[in-house]
């Protein structure tokens, strides 16, 4: 029975060796948590164009929206173990959400990390023809008309909720959150006056900024953006406390081999270095992560830290 098992398991072991190297012989699908146009997806799109050169496949975008990217994860983590379904994740879908839905059917530990994408920087911007010309009097306003002012983000769970969540507790304000399937509809709302501003990331406001369609109050970083040089930070603009600088990273199902997480993992290096990606970045005030930060590890890290940094955040107002 021993010999026959350990046959067994070298039998597996070369037919899942064989499939990591001749994968990928299909398109990839790669699930966005949030409807397209949003940071997730913008960022999404520009790194999977380049991935998909040294794999030699495409990968195909899915956007499934619902509940703070979760109903995404859950279908991510349900597929198939074979590099042939991934996802993009933040802060919010990867590490917020398990506080704020405590009966999730995955966890941390049904994903294996391929690589950190992408940094981004938090911005809570406002219709244009709000009241307030900068942030003292935004937070004056809203310290004066508690709970009358609604800021629009992507959905309980997203990185652009934890913007707004950690821009409230940050000013000591207390502000409507309105959730929708998504940043571009927030951000939609927001242009058109139904909302009264969003919190959202550089990459999917910055061009709405620029043509002067919503009017930016502070980015959450402790430098300005080049793409934004007048926006203060939030330092700048009298409030240190406020930090929203998040993340993007890809996942695989538990049980990816690890010949393919390695597969992954180059491929997005190799993408996030190129000069294409980089270009677009800087368009997008979006950062690549540093030359030590492409390892699945760095991006566990970053997970195992941000479940319990906004556990402590959501709790706090519980």
């Amino acid at each position: 029975m021993t010999k026959w098992l350990l046959a067994v398991i070298a039998s597996l072991s070369f037919v899942t060796s064989a499939h990591a190297q001749d994968y990928p012989k299909r398109p990839v699908t790669m699930i966005v948590p949030f409807a397209a146009g949003g940071t997730s997806d913008v960022i999404a799109r520009v790194v999977a164009e380049e991935m998909a050169k040294p794999l030699g496949q495409p990968i195909v975008i899915e956007n499934i929206v619902g509940a703070g990217g979760s109903i995404a994860l859950a279908r991510a983590a349900r597929a198939e173990a074979d590099g042939y379904t991934i996802a993009i994740g933040n802060a919010g879908t990867s590490a917020a959400t398990y506080t704020i839905y405590p009966k999730l059917s995955f966890t941390p530990d049904s994903f294996v990390p391929i690589a950190m994408v992408a940094k981004t920087f938090g911005i809570v911007a406002l219709r244009k023809d709000f009241p307030a010309k900068n942030l003292q009097e935004f937070i004056a306003h809203a310290k004066k008309n508690p709970g009358k002012i609604n800021l629009g983000h992507a959905g309980v769970g997203s990185s652009n909720f934890l913007i707004c969540k950690s821009f409230a507790q940050a000013a000591g304000i207390d502000v409507t959150l309105v959730g929708y399937r998504g940043a571009a509809p927030a951000l939609t709302d927001a242009i058109g006056g139904q909302i009264d501003g969003v919190c959202d990331a550089a990459a999917s406001v910055s061009q709405a900024i620029d043509d002067k369609l919503v009017r930016a109050m502070v980015v959450g970083s402790t430098v300005r953006l080049a793409t934004l040089p007048e926006l203060p930070t939030s330092a700048e603009a009298g409030l240190p406390e406020f930090e929203a600088q998040g993340w993007n990273g890809l996942f695989a199902p538990k049980g990816t081999p690890p010949a393919i997480i390695a597969k992954l993992n180059a491929a997005a290096k190799s993408a996030v270095e190129s000069d294409a990606v980089k270009k677009r970045f800087h368009d997008l005030s979006t950062v690549a992560p540093d030359a030590n930060e492409h390892t699945p590890e760095v991006l566990q890290q970053l997970v195992t830290r941000d479940v319990e940094k906004y556990r402590k955040l959501l709790e706090e107002k519980k």
